[in-house]
């Protein structure tokens, strides 16, 4: 039966938070340490009894935890890695959640000392929202986690792990890094951008008395809504990832463009193609 006895979580925002009431809902932890760069985001997740003790600086929270989850913006991870690798006991593990791989995953198992079992993992879950205070026992239920182990992965940490995320509901998958990061490219981290950069391209528009952004409707805010999520965390992801997300907003461009193309001459045929391929693409997704 997966239990631990001490867990640390570096980074309890939403997901970092949620994993940690799932450990606490399944009884999977007896104790669950907080770290982070915010005093004020640690303490509000004590008193929200979704970690039990607070130690500030990631070193010295690792230094006997069976578990430690990495889930701060992606951009630390490095940084997070180098300093905690020293401090953790051997066979502790370590994981993740960050929405890159690659690379990334190599660059932090050679910064692990032998006998730290690394687990890199992704659960696609997430909300408009984001912070501690919206974590959720039940956020990954139904959802699907990503698994990115390599040769180096120790078989008896991959499987524990997966036990974990299938304990808070999650569809675990395994999948190689660099092709998760290919995948993740085009259907996450471009409609990321892409949100971001229709709010940027109506925002300043305006009639003589009010923003067009006033008299959004539906469409546009679902599409649009998940640009209300972090921007640091955006900003790491689209960074670390440039060139699968840049080959997707070509892809992407080249689309706009097609469309462009079909409007300007007037060519009902060609648009009603276009559309209703998309349309039909679409209806099929769960």
């Amino acid at each position: 039966m997966l239990h631990f006895k001490n867990v640390t979580i570096i980074g309890v925002g939403l997901i970092g938070g949620s994993l940690a009431r799932v450990l606490k809902a399944k009884k999977l932890a007896d104790e669950i340490t907080g770290a982070g760069r915010g005093r004020e985001t640690l303490e509000r997740a004590r008193e929200l009894g979704v970690i039990d003790r607070i130690v500030p600086g990631p070193a010295q929270a690792v230094k006997d935890a069976d578990l430690v989850v990495l889930a701060p913006p992606v951009g630390a991870f490095e940084r997070i890695a180098r300093s905690i690798g020293p401090k953790m006991k051997h066979g502790a593990i370590l994981t993740d959640v960050g929405s890159v791989k690659g690379k990334l995953v190599t660059l932090i198992e050679g910064l692990l000392p032998s006998g730290v079992h690394y687990v890199p993992g992704h659960p696609i879950a997430g909300k408009e929202t984001s912070g501690v205070s919206e974590a959720s026992a039940t956020l990954f239920r139904g959802a699907k986690c990503i698994l990115t182990p390599t040769h180096k992965t120790d078989g008896n940490a991959l499987a524990a792990v997966k036990t974990l995320w299938q304990s808070a509901g999650a569809h675990v998958l395994e999948m190689e890094p660099d092709m998760h990061d290919r995948v993740f490219a085009a259907v996450s981290h471009l409609p990321h951008v892409a949100a971001y950069a229709m709010v940027c391209a109506v925002a300043e528009l305006k009639t003589d008395s009010e923003d067009y952004i006033t008299f959004s409707g539906g469409g546009f805010r679902d599409f649009t809504r998940i640009a209300a999520g972090s921007p640091e965390m955006w900003r790491d992801i689209c960074l670390m990832n440039r060139k699968n997300v840049l080959e997707m907003i070509d892809r992407y461009q080249f689309s706009l463009n097609m469309i462009k193309r079909a409007i300007r001459s007037e060519d009902a045929g060609k648009i009603e193609k276009l559309f209703r391929s998309a349309s039909d693409v679409r209806k099929g997704l769960s």
